[in-house]
C-alpha cells in the first residue's frame, strides 16, 4: 500500500457499503443527533449509543435547546448505556448551551462552525470535531478513529498524531466534498468491522 489513492481504491473495491443506512453513512447526517452521537460514540461501540439515543428520543428531547435546558442527572441516566454518563452528559449539555450563546440556533451553527471553536469545547478532541463537521455539517472533514491507525500500522505505516494520519488520507483528494470523506471514512470503519479482530489485520483482503 504504496498511497493513499492505493488504499481508497483496494477499499472501494470490496463494496463495503453496499447496504448504506444513510447517503452519508452515519445515521441521520446532517441533523443534531450527529453531535450527541460523536460525544456519546467516545470509548464505546456503536451499538451502545444507539441504545442511548433511542432513550432520548422515547422521552422526546433529542433536540438543541430541550438538551440545554434538560436536568443533568436525567440525562446521566437516558445515555448511561454508553458509558462514561456522567462526564459525557456534561459535554452534551456544555456543547448545547455554547452553540446557543455563540450562534443562536443550529443552522447557523452548522454554516458557521469553525473546527478551532469545536475544539475548545470541553469534551470535544480531534475524532469528534472531525465527525462533527463532515457529517453533521456536511464539510470536507476526514475523519480519523483507532480502527484507520491499526489498519494502517499493519502495512507498516506509523503516524506520531492524529494530523499526520489525517494528512496522509487526505493526500490526493484535497478538493473532494464532504459526501466523499463521510463515504471514505465510512469504508474503514466497515471494513475494520469485518477484517480487524483485537490487534489482527487481515490485510489480504486490502492488497492492490
Amino acid at each position: 500500500m504504496n498511497s493513499s489513492k492505493e488504499f481508497y481504491e483496494s477499499l472501494k473495491k470490496l463494496n463495503l457499503l453496499d447496504n448504506l443506512r444513510d447517503p452519508y453513512w452515519w445515521p441521520n447526517s446532517g441533523t443534531f443527533e450527529v453531535i450527541v452521537g460523536a460525544i456519546l460514540t467516545q470509548q464505546t461501540k456503536w451499538q451502545k449509543v444507539e441504545k442511548s439515543l433511542k432513550n432520548l428520543k422515547e422521552v422526546d428531547i433529542l433536540e438543541l435547546e430541550k438538551l440545554a435546558e434538560f436536568d443533568l442527572k436525567e440525562l446521566q441516566t437516558l445515555i448511561k448505556p454508553s458509558g462514561f454518563y456522567n462526564t459525557k452528559a456534561k459535554y452534551i449539555k456544555g456543547i448545547c448551551k455554547a452553540i446557543l450563546e455563540e450562534f443562536g440556533s443550529l443552522e447557523k451553527f452548522k454554516d458557521e462552525v469553525s473546527r478551532e471553536w469545536l475544539l475548545a469545547q470541553k469534551g470535544v478532541g480531534e475524532e469528534t470535531a472531525d465527525s462533527i463537521l463532515c457529517y453533521g455539517c456536511y464539510r470536507p472533514e476526514m475523519v480519523v478513529d483507532s480502527y484507520t491507525d491499526r489498519i494502517l500500522r499493519a502495512f507498516g505505516y506509523e503516524f506520531e498524531s492524529y494530523g499526520d494520519i489525517k494528512e496522509w488520507l487526505v493526500s490526493g483528494f484535497e478538493d473532494r466534498d464532504a459526501k466523499f470523506f463521510a463515504l471514505y471514512h465510512g469504508m474503514i470503519v466497515e471494513f475494520a468491522k469485518k477484517y480487524v479482530k483485537g490487534k489482527r489485520v487481515d490485510v489480504s483482503v486490502l492488497e492492490v
